[in-house]
């Protein structure tokens, strides 16, 4: 469940400190697990919420919850991988003031394991769905002056992990995505970063842990390999999303921000 749990939410009312009105914001995978805690949270923080996603019953699901919040949000089915896909709902949404790139999939698998449709098929979606979505958008925003993307990155765009081949590459080209592009409009208004989660209880995991012979030693040992000894919340990766969104990130640009409770800290045994 998505609900304000740090210093960026009033306790007493989860309505964010840090705010987004006036602004409207589209989340591309918002049907789910983080994309769909970022949605919410920036329309408990006054933003218009444009939900983008490709799974058209989830993308509305959330749109429902959303509005019965009290919250302004729509949806548009949109598959990432498809330019002309993107661009005909950007000419649908030309005014962006942020765009959160967080539609992913991941690939269990070595270079050698991993045959050329899969890495394709990650590739499309974690990458070339990244260039597509920011490609339609972010000429609007530095046309007007002003601007702030979102790429949802990994852990695994940081440092290599073990049977992650394809999903690892395309998270370091994620994370090049956003530094290169970053530089390129550092002087138009517009501010371009990303987020690298560790590992995150999102219900993809929780339905890897329920495939395992006994589920709750699975979760004991992927909590256990955590530099914090738990697994992240998707509203921990949606409170950072909001701060690198707003106002309250004027002067950061660039950045590859890790959310993973001191994964890339140190040398603290990972699984």
């Amino acid at each position: 469940m998505c609900v304000g749990i740090s210093l960026a939410f009033n306790p007493l009312k989860k309505t964010p400190m840090i705010r987004l009105d006036g602004k409207t914001a589209l989340v591309t995978g918002a049907g789910s697990g983080i994309g769909q805690c970022i949605a919410e949270t920036f329309a408990r923080a006054g933003a218009r919420v444009i939900v983008a996603e490709l799974r058209v019953e989830a993308g509305e699901a959330t749109v429902q919850r959303i509005r019965e919040a009290g919250g302004r949000a729509e949806s548009v089915a949109l598959d990432v991988t498809s330019e002309s896909e993107v661009s005909a709902a950007a000419v649908r949404h030309p005014v962006v003031d942020v765009l959160v790139c967080n539609a992913g999939i991941g690939h269990v698998g070595t270079l050698l394991t991993t045959s050329g449709a899969d890495f394709d098929r990650v590739m499309a979606v974690n990458v070339r769905g990244v260039f597509n979505t920011m490609k339609a958008w972010l000429p609007g925003m530095v046309s007007r002056g002003s601007g702030s993307v979102v790429n949802l990155a990994s852990t695994a765009g940081l440092e290599g992990l073990v049977d992650r081949f394809a999903y690892s590459v395309s998270k370091h080209a994620v994370v090049g995505i956003t530094r290169s592009a970053a530089l390129d409009h550092a002087r138009s208004g517009v501010r371009i970063n990303c987020l690298c989660p560790g590992r995150v209880e999102t219900p993809f995991v929780l339905a890897r842990i329920a495939e395992y012979p006994d589920p709750a030693v699975a979760a004991r040992e992927m909590a256990s390999t955590q530099a914090m000894g738990r697994m992240g919340q998707p509203q921990e990766i949606a409170n950072a999303a909001l701060f690198l969104a707003s106002d309250a990130a004027t002067f950061i640009t660039g950045v590859a921000l890790p959310v993973d409770g001191g994964w890339t800290a140190g040398m603290f045994p990972k699984g």
